[in-house]
């Protein structure tokens, strides 16, 4: 990328600052960085505990998300000298800042799961309505 279009993007950054909080809700919110972070929150936490609490989760996305989350800042991964060697993850103060927001955002999505899944089915209904309308 050009020098010119480089200084043209920071910019816009720095215009639009909804630019980088998108960027940053991309990251902390993925299908599986909720959950890895919710768990590591609780304590210090190792790989297959994570591979356990996160039904559904390959390994090779669980170490992704790991090492997306630790690039972030928000997850810190220690190596004990051990045979075999034990890793373990814990959440940064910035993670942990982040957990009851977290927390809230999954209980919300609980709470109202049953009333989106009845949206879908209302909006659904009502686009089979109108193209059988369209159609007659």
């Amino acid at each position: 990328m050009s020098r010119s279009h480089m200084d043209v993007t920071v910019q816009v950054e720095m215009d639009n600052p909804a630019c980088s909080v998108t960027e940053v809700l991309d990251r902390v919110a993925g299908k599986w960085a909720i959950g890895i972070l919710i768990a590591a929150a609780k304590g210090p936490v190792r790989f297959t505990e994570l591979e356990r609490e996160l039904a559904g989760i390959s390994r090779r996305m669980l170490t992704l998300n790991l090492r997306k989350l630790e690039r972030e800042g928000l997850l810190v991964r220690t190596v004990y000298p051990t045979v075999p060697p034990r890793v373990e993850y814990e959440c940064t103060e910035m993670a942990r800042e982040l957990n009851s927001t977290l927390l809230a955002l999954v209980g919300w999505a609980k709470r109202h799961s049953g009333d989106i899944a009845q949206a879908h089915v209302t909006y659904d209904e009502a686009q089979d309505t109108r193209a059988q309308g369209a159609r007659g």
